[in-house]
């Protein structure tokens, strides 16, 4: 969805060293992942012109569940399966940073659960198809972003609901994603997020970011930019992750963990952040 690297320098690098080798953070020797799975998705919503897939590593630890979106097809089931029942400290040296990342969104997610965290309003996306539950949970993504009237949006990661809802707020969009394209409609989508940051006046990224590298790359381009554009996440992906980056980069964020919305039609939670509050 994004440019393809390995999350091997910046925030999230370095969030990820200070859980390898921090003794006030490194998770105990005995806690290991106990279920590794993927989910693929297939999308095609009534009355929509075009579809996507996506593919998304889940690692559970405790009660919780962390996940990291990877390109479909591209995680060796060997990998995933050889994940159960290790540490999560040998996972987050894992040669694999999808592997890493979720390892780190599953450990965080038990350690702090985003139902007990004193910083998100958790809100519910109704139950419904799954156009209309797309629709309930854009909204409340987009409510997060701080632009102002008529001001443009950098959209890293191309969900139509999102766009749409962003029309409805009375603001322009950029739609950015590695796969090119146009749309729903017809709107050519951009392939590198830096041509368009100048002219935008906030950001509004996908948590896939999180796992190629390229998140590191946008907080570093806006904080090179010279003036504050705001950054909101969407997070399915590394949800728990993006959550400690609030107030070092990351504005405020929805953060979406396993099961996602996508996977039931009943009334499901989202937990929205604003702001650094203290933990």
């Amino acid at each position: 969805m994004t440019m393809s690297a390995e999350a091997n320098t910046g925030t999230i690098a370095a969030l990820l060293d200070r859980y390898r080798t921090d003794p006030a953070l490194v998770p105990a020797g005995d806690l290991a992942v106990s279920v590794a799975f993927t989910t693929y998705q297939g999308v095609r919503h009534g009355g929509r012109s075009g579809g996507y897939r996506n593919q998304v590593l889940s690692l559970r630890v405790g009660a919780a569940t962390g996940s990291c979106a990877v390109e479909p097809g591209s995680l060796n089931p060997e990998v995933v399966h050889a994940c159960a029942g290790v540490p999560v400290t040998d996972l987050l040296q894992h040669e694999d940073s999808a592997v890493r990342v979720a390892a780190l969104d599953a450990y965080l997610a038990h350690l702090r659960p985003h139902t007990s965290d004193v910083r998100a309003e958790t809100v519910q996306v109704p139950a419904g198809d799954s156009v209309q539950r797309s629709l309930a949970r854009a909204w409340a993504v987009t409510g997060l972003v701080d632009a102002p009237q008529n001001g443009q949006v950098l959209v890293i990661g191309v969900v139509n609901s999102l766009l749409a809802c962003l029309r409805d707020r009375g603001l322009r969009y950029v739609p950015c994603d590695l796969k090119g394209g146009v749309t729903e409609w017809g709107e050519a989508i951009v392939t590198d997020f830096t041509e368009a940051l100048g002219d935008c006046d906030a950001v509004l990224a996908s948590g896939m970011m999180l796992g190629n590298g390229t998140f590191d790359h946008l907080l570093t381009r806006v904080a090179a930019s010279g003036r504050p554009i705001p950054v909101t996440v969407f997070a399915q992906s590394g949800a728990a992750v993006a959550r400690e980056l609030l107030g070092c980069g990351v504005d405020a964020l929805s953060a979406e963990p396993y099961p996602f919305f996508w996977l039931t039609g009943d009334v499901s939670p989202i937990h929205l952040y604003r702001g650094s509050c203290p933990r």
